[in-house]
């Protein structure tokens, strides 16, 4: 296996910029360029599809669920699983005893004893939450859900016990550059207008402990090099242990694993940089306001504008050459004539929106973060090449706004490599961020040009307390939806939009990973619309171990692909995911009693029909 595949567009973000791509661009991107004929055939396309679509619904059986069957829901539970459920999710209901769990489990320990404590914690929230220790001792839960329906996304869930200041004094070393910090040291201040750094993008102290406001988010802090690879090496045995527990398994990874976030954070900048710059040529031709795939710049008037703003060098030899196609570029064409680089450095150039010239976002890269960022995208190539040979399918977890435009990017990235013969690559959408639908339907809209398997993990989102005390302390806009509801709209939105171009074309999947039932149930009622099918495996489901049962497992039985987050790691070391999981079903448990209610039916279902000993059995799964 060669480590290092040749990523030609992981490295795309605008340096020497050469708009004569704007019609010209290579095979790679032929598909991407002008669009105003693609345009039309995709109207044509779906004037279509809507025909074939109420015909395909008619002709297709219609998939009801009922989730109160308790029966069929808990089959695969026997009576002591059904009552550690029962006290867990009390116990995740008690505010108290939620807020000091860490505290709680510290005591625990030292009253306990290490041996003790460890049994205590298999038998309660262990047990409920974590499948075992390693990749071996895990393979028994994941074929016994495998017999009842239901698959597994492997996720080692170990994480450093770092106390706050070490957890600060990390991020802050890796998230700035080296230049930087000299200047700090040198107590060296940038001239006026000329740090072009947005606070948004910056790391700053009171935030440098990411742990904080999160909820079901494993956390990862830069040590050294030699810490990424270990990392790396981690999630190449989930990939291989996925492989071989399932036919068809996912595993996850997080890009923040496995390097420097440095990177992250700057190229987010200069990506969120070039997208508003495009937004501000738009609204310079009166095209604002409009949806991301709606925005058109028409090309003669845009080389006028920048001509007007004294734009030279850089900008003005975008615009020489000849002119072909419509005459127009969307923000796909923007996007794609970011030309490939051979050193990262050179990534971290931004237009300045008053002159139009290109200006370098801050110093270059060291020689050896140079190397870093590299090894960065070479671990990310190797874990996917693993994930192609061992047929598993690869998500890359979304993480906090100032890190998730560059992760977003370079997982589309990869997909455009690994995903044009089968989706390989899933990229997570945050269903609670203001453009995620833009952000759906841009990557649809890239994969449908290029021909390629649009992969996608819908998501609600794990940030959005630290999210909004981080904008609101430092001063930028709030990323977040402002409620609930907004939230629940975007996702159904957003998930709309995917299952419609998957009912047009059949080359698009999407993970609904949600505990709403409402979701769940939005999600089958659209499948039976567009006619889709649960064998066709396009739509797949997606809940936390240990929660939700009364949902994934009769999703499961009825045929479709649901998995289940399967966390795996020693006890001792898994402490911080649990911790956060109890805060987690603190929220869930008190905004609906259901799942107790069922879990109580079901129990009393079966000790009043003497099924005090009650096993689970495989035969009775499928």
């Amino acid at each position: 296996m060669s480590y290092v595949k040749t990523v030609p567009a992981l490295t795309r973000a605008g340096v020497d910029i050469n708009v004569r791509r704007l019609n010209t661009l290579s095979n790679r991107r032929a598909q991407s360029t002008v669009a105003s004929t693609q345009a039309d055939q995709d109207v044509t396309n779906r004037e279509s599809y809507s025909s074939r679509k109420s015909r395909n619904a008619s002709s297709s059986p219609k998939i009801s669920i009922d989730f109160e069957l308790t029966q069929e829901a808990y089959k695969s539970k026997d009576n002591l699983e059904l009552l550690r459920s029962l006290v867990v999710f009390k116990l995740c209901s008690y505010d108290l005893l939620v807020d000091k769990n860490k505290e709680l489990m510290d005591i625990s320990k030292f009253l306990l004893g290490k041996k003790a404590f460890e049994q205590f914690m298999k038998l309660t929230f262990y047990g409920q939450f974590v499948a075992g220790e390693d990749h071996k001792s895990i393979k028994s839960l994941i074929q016994k859900n495998r017999a009842f329906g239901v698959g597994s996304v492997l996720d080692y869930s170990v994480e450093e016990d770092l106390t706050q200041e070490d957890a600060v004094t990390k991020e802050m070393d890796s998230c700035v550059s080296a230049t930087e910090k000299e200047g700090m040291l040198m107590c060296l201040l940038p001239p006026a207008g000329m740090d072009h750094r947005e606070k948004q993008y910056k790391a700053h102290q009171q935030f440098g402990d990411r742990r904080g406001g999160v909820t079901g988010a494993r956390t990862y802090f830069y040590s050294d090099e030699a810490k990424c690879d270990q990392h790396m090496e981690t999630f190449l045995k989930c990939i291989k242990a996925s492989g071989g527990s399932s036919v068809d398994g996912f595993s996850a990874i997080k890009m923040t694993a496995l390097g420097r976030p440095q990177f992250l954070l700057q190229f987010s900048e200069v990506l969120v940089k070039w997208r508003r710059f495009f937004s501000f040529l738009a609204a310079q031709q009166g095209r604002d306001g409009m949806e991301a795939l709606e925005q058109r710049l028409e090309l003669q008037p845009l080389q006028e504008f920048m001509t007007t703003l004294g734009a030279t060098g850089d900008f003005y030899g975008w615009f020489t050459g000849e002119k072909q196609g419509s005459g127009t570029i969307d923000r796909l064409d923007w996007n794609s004539l970011i030309d490939d680089r051979i050193k990262i450095s050179d990534l971290l150039v931004v237009p300045n929106l008053e002159t139009g010239q290109l200006e370098p976002l801050l110093n270059k890269f060291t020689e050896e973060e140079e190397k870093q960022m590299k090894r960065m995208l070479q671990r990310l190539d190797v874990l996917a090449n693993h994930a192609e040979e061992h047929s598993v399918r690869l998500m890359v977890d979304a993480e906090q706004t100032y890190f998730q435009p560059a992760i977003s990017t370079l997982t589309v990235e990869m997909q455009r490599i690994y995903n044009r013969g089968k989706p390989v690559i899933f990229n997570t959408y945050q269903c609670y961020l203001k453009e995620a639908y833009d952000i759906v339907t841009m990557d649809v809209e890239l994969s449908r040009r290029e021909g390629w398997f649009f992969g996608a993990k819908l998501v609600r989102g794990a940030y959005m307390y630290q999210e909004r005390s981080r904008a609101e302390e430092i001063g930028y806009e709030d990323p977040i939806n402002p409620d609930y509801e907004t939230t629940n709209i975007m996702y159904h939105k957003c998930l709309d939009y995917i299952l419609d171009e998957i009912g047009l074309n059949r080359n698009a999947n999407v993970m609904v990973a949600s505990h709403n039932e409402d979701t769940v149930k939005h999600t089958l009622r659209r499948m039976n619309e567009l006619g889709l099918t649960p064998t066709e495996n396009k739509v797949y489901f997606g809940q936390l171990l240990g929660m939700c049962d009364q949902i994934s497992f009769p999703l499961g039985q009825a045929g479709f692909p649901v998995y289940k987050y399967v966390p795996y790691g020693p006890v001792n070391e898994v402490i911080p995911y649990l911790s956060r999981r109890a805060q987690e079903n603190r929220g869930f448990m008190k905004g609906s009693q259901r799942e107790r209610e069922l879990l109580w039916k079901e129990l009393k279902r079966r000790l009043a029909s003497g099924q005090v000993f009650y096993r689970p059995s495989p035969e009775l799964g499928l």
